[in-house]
């Protein structure tokens, strides 16, 4: 998987702030609205936008939420989504064509106008994201399809706007793509020798390397129904 060139147009930014979305449920930062101008990225993310359950969301492993607008065509075929729906409709923060968890791998290195993020991870999707779009099954589809998007932690802050270009900068696991990872973390089907080495990754999220710890010992039992299901 070498890719040297890869390289895609930053379409939009989406930023959000906490609100109370659904009676009898936590609050929900999920909601993103696009921002034009130049926006700034701190060792947390984008400076305006937020998370409303940091024990879960945001974080410096998971500082910027991407998403590629070539899946919304997936989706909409499938019939888990309006035609026409627009980006952010996941709650992502960048919206690209041509930038997949197929082509992109743990640990990339990509230059975000001027910050540096990496890849950490990729996204586990949650209860939110189905009273979000409407439909109930859509976290369980997310990890189903592998179709999730990822998320960066910020080596070096700076600032971006919607026309600027994201570009691959450095690959150090050029084996271990985003659909790979995340398919085995949620899933949990793995090997053990697998596991014992997405363990060992320090580009992978410090969550998703306990995980594969566990996983390389022979544990891959998880209780996920409060996650997917909602019962907060």
């Amino acid at each position: 998987m070498n890719h040297p060139e890869l390289s895609a147009n930053i379409d939009g930014i989406f930023l959000g702030a906490i609100r109370d979305r659904w009676e009898g449920k936590p609050a929900s930062a999920i909601q993103k609205g696009r921002v034009d101008g130049r926006q700034a990225i701190t060792s947390l993310g984008f400076s305006g936008d937020a998370q409303a359950d940091l024990t879960v969301h945001g974080g410096e492993d998971k500082a910027i939420h991407h998403y590629d607008f070539d899946h919304y065509s997936a989706w909409q075929a499938e019939g888990l989504m309006t035609p026409g729906t627009m980006p952010a409709a996941f709650g992502e923060n960048i919206s690209t064509t041509g930038l997949t968890e197929e082509n992109l791998c743990i640990g990339d290195i990509l230059l975000l106008g001027t910050a540096v993020v990496q890849i950490s991870q990729g996204r586990q999707p949650c209860w939110k994201l189905g009273l979000h779009t409407g439909r109930k099954e859509m976290p369980y589809q997310f990890q189903k399809t592998g179709r999730t998007g990822w998320y960066y932690r910020v080596l070096e802050p700076g600032e971006v706007g919607a026309g600027d270009r994201i570009t691959l900068a450095e690959r150090p696991n050029p084996n271990w793509s985003v659909l790979a990872v995340t398919r085995a973390r949620l899933t949990r089907r793995i090997s053990p020798e697998d596991a014992e080495v997405l363990s060992q990754m320090k580009e992978l999220a410090e969550g998703w390397r306990q995980a594969f710890g566990r996983m390389a010992e022979g544990n891959a039992k998880e209780d996920t129904s409060a996650r997917l299901g909602g019962s907060g």
